[in-house]
């Protein structure tokens, strides 16, 4: 047999098998430590609790935050710092993205020069867990499909406590293998929710969104009624809690708000943007909801009062500039 043939085939061998090997590891072998290189996008209020326990898990973590000192807390537990989203994803094998606003996320992930998309090997994986468009979710997904990558919706609820807990709720829209396979990441955070396709996570979430405002308003309103009736706000709280008033809301930030604490675990400017494209699917899909609306509304209210940094809480605020009242502190 000629030896350039020879040559040629045990070329062809290696690279065959190569691409096997490749193959594997994109679709069979289960994700751990050992094999798999995460970054991480956006290291705020949420992103960088649950960073953190992904780090903690041995995971080997790229992170990119606009303002880099918001990254130190990981660095310094392990992580190693991008000078943008593409240098992380050139890096990782899977990239999470928390960012502010889906204007950011197109920025992070699909920017030609910068962005994660273009930095992403074949077989890599996007996992954008900010609320966000749903239609840009499956514009995202179809990006990534045209470089021969997976791209999964994965939005969270829960707040600050849940992600420094590790207890969120992940919504999860795209390719249910990708989602399973994914699932040893996703146990680090929370409880993993699989949707169905590209965007579902995302409607899911504004869904989460449009209950939330309205139990956070009528949470606020109660206090305010029970403040004028003459009641002990405290206890009112405690008496209604077991019963069918009780909510997450009530539980997470019933107390936060008799102690004024209205630092944010989930911002009221965030809450604003989420709750506008909720209006704005709504529009598309023809149905009214006047109490979202309504929330949206008395968000935009404190937002306009230059209270946008604060935690969503805050909306008892607007009741008691609305009633001209003030709950009386608590040290509880």
């Amino acid at each position: 047999m000629p030896l350039p043939f020879l040559r040629f085939r045990s070329l062809y061998r290696h690279s065959h098998t190569h691409l096997l090997t490749r193959h594997f590891m994109a679709t069979s072998e289960p994700i751990t430590p050992s094999n798999t290189r995460l970054g991480w996008i956006g290291t705020g209020v949420m992103g960088q609790s649950m960073c953190a326990h992904l780090i903690r898990s041995g995971y080997t973590l790229t992170v990119f935050n606009r303002t880099p000192s918001k990254a130190q807390p990981l660095l310094d537990i392990g992580a190693t710092l991008a000078t943008s989203p593409h240098a992380v994803a050139s890096q990782s094998d899977v990239v999470f993205s928390i960012v502010g606003y889906p204007s950011d996320v197109r920025s992070v992930l699909l920017d030609p020069n910068t962005g994660a998309l273009a930095g992403l090997k074949s077989g890599g994986i996007l996992v954008d867990m900010t609320t966000s468009d749903p239609s840009l979710a499956v514009e995202i997904a179809d990006a990534a499909s045209v470089k021969s990558c997976h791209s999964i919706d994965a939005p969270v609820s829960g707040g600050d406590r849940g992600a420094k807990n590790g207890t969120l709720a992940i919504f999860a829209g795209g390719d249910e293998s990708i989602v399973k396979k994914l699932s040893p990441l996703f146990s680090s955070l929370g409880k993993v929710n699989y949707m169905g396709t590209s965007g579902k996570g995302q409607f899911v979430k504004l869904a989460n969104q449009i209950t939330i405002a309205s139990t956070m308003v009528g949470l606020v309103e109660g206090m305010v009624y029970a403040h004028k009736a003459g009641l002990d706000v405290g206890l009112y709280l405690d008496a209604i809690s077991t019963g069918a008033a009780g909510s997450k809301s009530l539980e997470l930030y019933g107390k936060r708000i008799l102690k004024r604490d209205f630092e944010a675990g989930f911002y009221v400017n965030h809450f604003v943007k989420d709750l506008g494209i909720c209006l704005k699917e709504c529009e598309k899909m023809g149905i009214a909801l006047p109490g979202l609306a309504l929330a949206q509304q008395l968000y935009v209210s404190l937002k306009a009062h230059g209270e946008g940094n604060l935690g969503t809480q805050a909306l008892i605020l607007v009741l008691e500039r609305l009633n001209n009242v003030s709950l009386p502190p608590s040290v509880i």
